[in-house]
C-alpha cells in the first residue's frame, strides 16, 4: 500500500480500493516528483489521525520534492496544485493597441513605452516570449516604489511663472544649476541630493558612512562606552505606508513601523528608538460625511495608532515621539510615516561584494500571498476600488520574528559572517534577493511558504514579512544556519551568486525568470517633463484670536491622548518623555535616548521632525525651508549642535502625470530644501518619496518632512517646560528677508550662541516656535509646572515664525536677546491687560 504518485497542475482525484490500483497510478515512475499541492479533502475509510498524517506528506513533498506514504484500502484525497507560469505566447507580436488592452486587464504599475521596452527587449534581445512572472518581476523593480522613477525623470525645461517671489526661485535655481554636474540632466533625485555632495566635497560631512547598501541613512561616530571612546555606526531611516494604512489601518501602520526597523536591521545595526508622524484629515467629522471607497478618518487615525502601537510593543521598541498633522488635503490619503534609529559597533558590520560562488540565505518568516502587489499599489492612484480589492496588498507584521532578527544580528559572530544584507520589503524575492548581486540563480522551490498552493509568481514577489536575505561565503552558510537555530528562526540557501550578469530563478525545475541585469538597471524609459513653478499669493497675516481659541486649533491641541497610546520607556534609555514636568503635559522639542551599549554611556541621539502643511499648501518652497530650519531649531532646543546634524527627506506629493504646474510643486519644495540645505552646511544623506497621493480628484498637500539627526551628550539634554518662577525668559527671533526666507547667517550664529549657553547651563528651558506661535509655545512651558508667565514684552502672539525660539535663562543669568517676560508663581498667564489661568489652559 506504499506508493508515490504526481501530482499534475488542477483538480486531480486518487481513488485507491485496492493496492493494485494503487500500483497502476503510479504509471511506471518509481518514485515521481510531487510538486506544490494543496490537500483540499480527503473522503472514505481513514481516521482524523490518519488525515493529519496524509497532509503533513503531502507538506513535506512540497519541500523535499519527493515523498511516499501509506492509505487505507479505501481513499480519495483531491489536491489542488498552482498551474504552470503562464507564457505570454503572443506579446512579442502585439501591436500597440493590444499592449495598451494588455497593460489595462493585467493591471501593471508601468507605464506604455516601459511595457513597449519590455517587448523589444525579450523580441530583439532574449527572443523568445516573456512569462507573466517576468514581466511582474519587471513591474515590481520598475515601480516608482522600488526605483523613484518619478525621481529620476528628466525635467527638460523648468519655467516660473510671474510673482512676489519668482526672483527668490530663479536666484536659487541658478545656484543649483552652477553647483550640478553638467554631464547630468536635470532631475528630481539630482536635486534631492547635490547638497550632500556638495557638502561632502566640502569636507564637511566627516561622519558620513558610506557603502554600497543604502538600504539607511549611516554615520560614523566616536561613541562613549564605559568611560571609553569606541567606533560606532548610527543608522535611521524614514518610511511611509500611506497606501496600505489608508486601506488596512492597523496593518498598514503596524508594518510601516516594521518596515522601517528592517532597513537599520539590514545594516546590522540595532533599533532603539521610533519616531511617527501622521498626516490626516479632521477625524471628529461624523461618519456620515466619509466618502465613497474611504473609510471614516476616525477609524483610519484611530487603527492606525493601535497598529503602530502595537507593534512596537511586541518587538520592544521605544516610540519617543509621536504627533499627527491635520489638514484636509489627507483626506486623498492618509500620510503615515515611521522614522527609526539604530546603532551598532562599527566592528560588527562587515561589507564585501559578493562573488560566484557565494551563497543567499533567506532568514525569518515565510512566504504567503499578503503584500503581493504592495510596490506596484503604492505607486498607484488610490481609486473608490482600492478599499475593497486592494487589500491583498497589505503586508502582515510579524514583530516577533523581527525580534529575534534583531538579537541574531546582534551577535558579532552572526553579523561578521554577513557580506551583505538586504530586507523583504517591497518586490519580495526578486527585489531583496534580486538586487543583493548582478548574477543570481534562484530556487524558488526552496522557499517556504505559509500554506501551500502559491504559485511561482506569488513565490517572486510576496511582501510577506519578516524576512532577510543575507549574503554569505558557501563555507560559512551551516554555521549561520545553526545560529539562526538558537534563535528559532528558519534559515536556508534560495540562491547561489553567479558569475553571468542574469537574474534567474526556477520553479518545479523550471526556469520562469532568466532578465539580463543590464536591462534591469535601465530602470525603464526615462520620462521627460517640463516643471512650472507657479507663482505664490502674498501671504495672508493670521487673523486675530483669542488665546484660548488658539489653542484649540487641532494642530495647536494637545495630542497627550494619541501619545498615550505609545509606550516611550521599553529598552530603559529614553532621555526624554514626550510630556515634561512634574504634570507630563509640555510636549517634547524631539525625541532622545542612549545607545544601545551593552553596559553604561553618556552617548546619545537626538531626532526631531519639521514639516507645516498650512504653508507648505501655500508654497512648497518656503515650506521646505522651513521645515528643514524647524527640525534642526528643535535640535538646538534640546541641547544639540545643529551644524553636526544629518537630514532625511520624506516627499509625498499628488501623482503628477505629465502636467508641468504639478511637477513644479515636487520642484520648488526641493529647490527650498536644496537653499536650506546649502545654507545651513547640513545635508539630507537620504529619503523616501511617495508619488501617489491622488484619490479621484483630490490631493495631498505638498508634504517635504524633515528629519534631523544629532549626536548629543545625554547629560547636556534640555527639556522645555519653565523650570521654576523668577527667572527671564527670552524670544529669540529668526530675521526673515523680503521673500519669507530666513536670514540664515544670523540664524546659524544665534544656533551656535544657544548651544553653547545651553551647555554651559545658562539656559535651561528652550522651545521652538510652530504652529499656535508664542501663545501657543508659553501655555505648554507654563503647564509642565505649574508655572505661570508674565509678559513684559508686546510681541505678536500668534505669528508662525519656524527658527526661533523661546528660552528660559538660569537665575541671575542675562541673555542678550529680546526680554519676553518672567515666570510667576502664579498659576496663570498676564499680557496686555489679560489674566488666563493655566487650569483653563490646560
Amino acid at each position: 500500500k506504499t506508493f508515490a504518485v504526481e501530482y499534475l497542475p488542477g483538480q486531480f482525484d486518487i481513488r485507491a480500493d485496492s493496492a493494485a490500483q494503487c500500483v497502476q497510478l503510479v504509471t511506471g515512475k518509481e518514485r515521481p516528483i510531487i510538486h506544490s499541492a494543496q490537500v483540499i479533502s480527503l473522503v472514505g475509510n481513514v481516521s482524523s489521525s490518519d488525515v493529519e498524517k496524509i497532509k503533513s506528506y503531502s507538506i513535506n513533498a512540497i519541500e523535499s520534492r519527493e515523498a511516499s506514504f501509506e492509505i487505507p484500502a479505501t481513499l480519495k484525497i483531491s489536491v489542488e496544485v498552482p498551474a504552470d507560469v503562464e507564457i505570454i505566447f503572443d506579446f512579442n507580436e502585439m501591436d500597440d493597441d493590444a499592449l495598451k488592452n494588455f497593460l489595462r486587464d493585467r493591471n501593471f504599475a508601468m507605464s506604455f513605452d516601459d511595457l513597449k521596452f519590455c517587448q523589444k527587449y525579450f523580441r530583439d534581445d532574449a527572443k523568445r516570449p516573456p512569462t507573466i512572472t517576468e514581466l511582474k518581476v519587471i513591474d515590481t523593480y520598475w515601480s516608482d516604489h522600488c526605483r523613484h522613477t518619478t525621481f529620476t525623470t528628466i525635467i527638460d525645461d523648468v519655467t516660473f511663472v510671474d510673482g512676489k517671489y519668482r526672483a527668490e526661485f530663479e536666484e536659487t535655481y541658478k545656484n543649483y544649476l552652477a553647483e550640478k554636474n553638467s554631464d547630468k540632466p536635470v532631475t528630481l533625485m539630482d536635486l534631492g541630493t547635490i547638497a550632500a555632495k556638495n557638502l561632502k566635497r566640502q569636507g564637511i560631512l566627516q561622519g558620513l558612512d558610506e557603502s554600497e547598501e543604502i538600504n539607511a541613512c549611516s554615520i560614523q561616530i566616536q561613541a562613549d562606552v564605559d568611560g571609553k571612546l569606541e567606533d560606532w555606526l548610527i543608522m535611521f531611516k524614514n518610511e511611509t505606508h500611506n497606501h496600505p494604512t489608508e486601506i488596512e489601518p492597523f496593518g498598514g501602520a503596524a508594518t510601516c513601523l516594521g518596515g522601517a526597523i528592517r532597513d537599520p536591521l539590514s545594516g546590522r545595526s540595532y533599533v532603539y528608538q521610533a519616531m511617527r508622524v501622521t498626516g490626516a484629515a479632521d477625524p471628529r467629522k461624523p461618519f456620515s460625511e466619509t466618502l465613497k471607497g474611504k473609510l471614516p478618518q476616525k477609524k483610519i487615525t484611530r487603527g492606525a495608532a493601535q497598529g503602530y502601537s502595537s507593534y512596537g510593543n511586541q518587538i520592544g521598541l521605544a516610540t519617543g515621539q509621536v504627533h499627527e498633522i491635520y489638514h484636509e488635503g489627507y483626506l486623498a490619503k492618509r500620510m503615515e510615516i515611521g522614522a527609526v534609529i539604530a546603532a551598532a559597533p562599527k566592528s560588527n558590520v562587515v561589507r564585501e561584494k559578493p562573488v560566484a560562488g557565494d551563497v543567499v540565505i533567506l532568514l525569518g518568516g515565510r512566504t504567503g500571498r499578503d503584500g503581493i502587489g504592495g510596490a506596484t499599489g503604492s505607486s498607484k492612484v488610490h481609486t473608490v476600488k482600492s478599499l475593497t480589492k486592494s487589500g491583498a496588498e497589505v503586508q502582515k507584521g510579524n514583530p516577533p520574528t523581527e525580534r529575534k532578527i534583531q538579537r541574531l544580528f546582534r551577535n558579532p559572530n552572526v553579523s561578521k559572517l554577513i557580506k551583505r544584507c538586504n530586507d523583504f520589503g517591497a518586490g519580495g524575492v526578486a527585489v531583496a534577493v534580486g538586487e543583493l548581486a548582478a548574477g543570481l540563480q534562484i530556487n524558488l522551490d526552496a522557499v517556504r511558504k505559509k500554506y501551500d498552493g502559491l504559485d511561482g509568481t506569488e513565490l517572486a514577489i510576496s511582501e510577506s514579512q519578516e524576512r532577510m536575505a543575507v549574503v554569505l561565503d558557501a563555507k560559512d552558510a551551516q554555521k549561520f544556519i545553526d545560529f539562526a537555530d538558537e534563535e528559532n528562526l528558519e534559515a536556508y540557501v534560495v540562491a547561489t551568486v553567479t558569475d553571468e550578469e542574469n537574474l534567474v530563478m526556477h520553479w518545479r525545475g523550471k526556469e520562469i525568470v532568466n532578465i539580463s541585469r543590464k536591462f534591469f538597471d535601465t530602470n525603464g524609459v526615462r520620462r521627460h517633463v517640463t516643471a512650472k513653478v507657479e507663482s505664490v499669493a502674498e501671504i495672508q497675516s493670521a487673523r486675530k484670536k483669542s488665546w484660548l481659541e488658539n489653542l484649540r486649533d487641532l494642530n495647536v491641541c494637545s495630542q497627550k491622548g494619541l501619545v498615550e497610546r505609545f509606550d516611550s520607556t521599553i529598552g530603559a534609555s529614553t532621555v526624554l518623555m514626550p510630556f515634561g514636568g512634574k504634570n507630563q503635559l509640555t510636549p517634547a522639542e524631539g525625541m532622545a535616548a542612549k545607545i544601545p551599549v551593552p553596559n553604561e554611556t553618556k552617548t546619545a541621539t537626538a531626532m526631531t521632525f519639521g514639516f507645516d502643511a498650512e504653508i507648505s499648501s501655500w508654497s512648497p518652497y518656503h515650506g521646505a525651508v522651513d521645515a528643514v530650519t524647524s527640525s534642526l531649531a528643535k535640535l538646538t532646543a534640546m541641547g544639540a549642535d545643529f551644524s553636526k546634524a544629518y537630514l532625511s527627506f520624506q516627499e509625498y506629493f499628488e501623482r503628477l502625470e505629465n502636467v508641468p504646474s504639478k511637477w513644479g510643486k515636487p520642484f520648488a519644495a526641493l529647490l527650498g530644501a536644496f537653499k536650506a540645505q546649502k545654507n545651513f552646511g547640513v545635508a539630507a544623506i537620504g529619503g523616501k518619496d511617495s508619488m501617489s497621493g491622488t484619490f479621484e480628484t483630490l490631493n495631498v498637500p505638498p508634504t517635504l518632512v524633515s528629519f534631523a539627526v544629532a549626536v548629543v551628550d545625554a547629560d547636556k539634554i534640555i527639556s522645555p517646560e519653565f523650570k521654576a518662577a523668577g527667572n527671564k525668559v527670552y524670544l529669540v527671533e529668526c530675521e526673515r528677508d523680503e521673500f519669507g526666507v530666513p536670514n540664515f547667517d544670523a540664524l546659524k550664529k544665534i544656533f551656535r550662541e544657544v548651544h553653547e549657553l545651553i551647555c554651559a547651563g545658562k539656559i535651561i528651558s528652550a522651545k521652538s516656535l510652530g504652529n499656535g506661535g508664542i501663545a501657543a509655545a508659553v501655555s505648554e512651558m507654563a503647564i509642565g509646572n505649574d508655572v505661570g508667565f508674565k509678559f513684559t514684552a508686546n510681541v505678536d502672539l500668534y505669528r508662525k515664525n519656524y527658527g526661533s525660539l523661546i528660552v528660559e535663562a538660569a537665575p541671575n543669568v542675562e541673555l542678550n536677546f529680546v526680554e519676553l517676560g518672567i515666570t510667576t508663581d502664579a498659576a496663570q498667564i498676564e499680557f496686555a491687560d489679560e489674566k488666563i489661568s493655566l487650569d483653563e489652559i490646560k
